[in-house]
């Protein structure tokens, strides 16, 4: 499969939005001058979710994007919700009202969403495989692929069992999980590239993670380009991996838009220095993070207490790289009662999180920390 778009595409699962406790409050305007200037660059590939932005998101890129410009004009992804059908004839119905709320009669890329243990069986159950290869038949669906948190074992029974039907695989890539125990980057590539998947990337800079951070680490990238952002590191290493021909990241300013398109445009793997420091700053990272978390937010869909995980895991990562409190502290007061959202002590251990974790973090556990950290700060009539 041909690189397309020049490597890069637009992830549209963190939209601007105008207020951050609530996702759906997009910003309409941002969005469109940022999908504009993305398409005056000459880059055309976006890709969208049903789950995205409380099941949403394929609306506000509608309203951006498919209602804008002709059909022609760029190329569209989005996913089978893997965890929200209950059988084949759900699975159709979600699969046309994709195509309406998306405004678009088929998709270029249509992808098996977050595939892994806890949905594995129901898809072979129902066939899910077989749907979406129909829909494909059908003409709905031009490259069917699946994207992919979990182990290179279930990994390679799938490839066996499926890997057939799939055109390509969509995979977590990035520097901080290439040899990570719980997310294996470069096994799960190397499986790709052994049975002939072309890879989309994702994640490339792990939730932001990688665009933001120690300054230790980032002192030694500057030291070697003093030009070049932390993000266009994480790029690089994701986009120079063989086999891969798409990398995503999703954008909320122009300032990353132009950032990562510049990139691309110019774009050059890192050389063996780079690799070197590259090594490092992994060093670096796993000293200061405390949580993993890409704040991709599937954890918070079911939690019966509202509790905003992501939003605490940062706070108490940036605690925990600090000896300051008070500013952490006062954050995480607005998030719970004043939000209306649940405390971390409030976790009642259902385990509902775990299960949709694509990182495969003890979450519980970690909530049982933030608790400690955080709880015994709030006010009286906050607890």
């Amino acid at each position: 499969m041909e690189r397309i778009s020049k490597g890069f595409g637009f992830g549209c699962m963190r939209l601007p939005v105008l207020d951050e406790s609530n996702l759906k409050t997009f910003d309409h305007a941002k969005i469109e001058a940022l999908f504009d200037e993305f398409l005056r660059r000459g880059f055309t590939y976006f890709d969208t979710a049903y789950t995205y932005h409380g099941y949403d998101g394929e609306l506000a890129v509608k309203k951006a994007l498919t209602d804008r410009y002709p059909r022609s004009a760029y190329q569209l992804a989005s996913k089978l919700p893997l965890r929200d059908f209950t059988d084949r004839d759900s699975m159709a119905q979600i699969f046309e009202s994709q195509l309406e709320r998306c405004g678009v009669d088929y998709f270029d890329y249509y992808l098996l969403h977050n595939m892994g243990h806890n949905v594995y069986a129901k898809c072979c159950k129902y066939d899910a495989f077989g749907f979406a290869r129909q829909k494909k038949a059908e003409g709905k669906i031009r490259m069917l692929g699946m994207s992919f948190h979990d182990t290179p074992e279930l990994l390679e029974e799938i490839l066996q069992k499926y890997g057939d039907g799939l055109d390509f695989l969509q995979l977590q890539i990035n520097y901080a999980d290439w040899e990570h125990p719980t997310v294996q980057s470069r096994r799960c590539l190397e499986l790709a590239n052994r049975y002939g998947k072309p890879v989309i990337v994702m994640e490339p800079c792990k939730g932001g993670t990688l665009a933001n951070l120690p300054l230790e680490a980032e002192a030694l990238m500057k030291a070697y380009s003093p030009d070049a952002s932390p993000a266009s590191w994480a790029m690089r290493f994701a986009a120079g991996q063989p086999g891969v021909f798409l990398v995503l990241s999703g954008m909320n300013s122009m300032a990353q838009l132009y950032d990562n398109t510049d990139t691309f445009e110019h774009f050059t793997p890192l050389n063996d220095d780079e690799m070197a420091i590259i090594r490092e700053v992994v060093r670096i990272i796993d000293a200061n993070t405390a949580v993993a978390c890409t704040a991709c937010g599937y954890c918070t869909h079911d939690c019966p207490k509202r509790i905003p995980i992501p939003r605490y895991f940062s706070l108490y990562n940036s605690i925990m790289r600090t000896t300051g409190s008070f500013s952490s502290q006062a954050v995480y007061y607005r998030n719970t009662v004043l939000a209306g959202f649940g405390k971390a002590g409030d976790c009642i251990g259902c385990g509902r999180c775990e299960r949709a974790c694509p990182q495969h973090l003890p979450i519980r556990m970690h909530l049982k920390q933030v608790a400690d950290k955080f709880d015994g700060g709030l006010p009286k009539t906050a607890k």
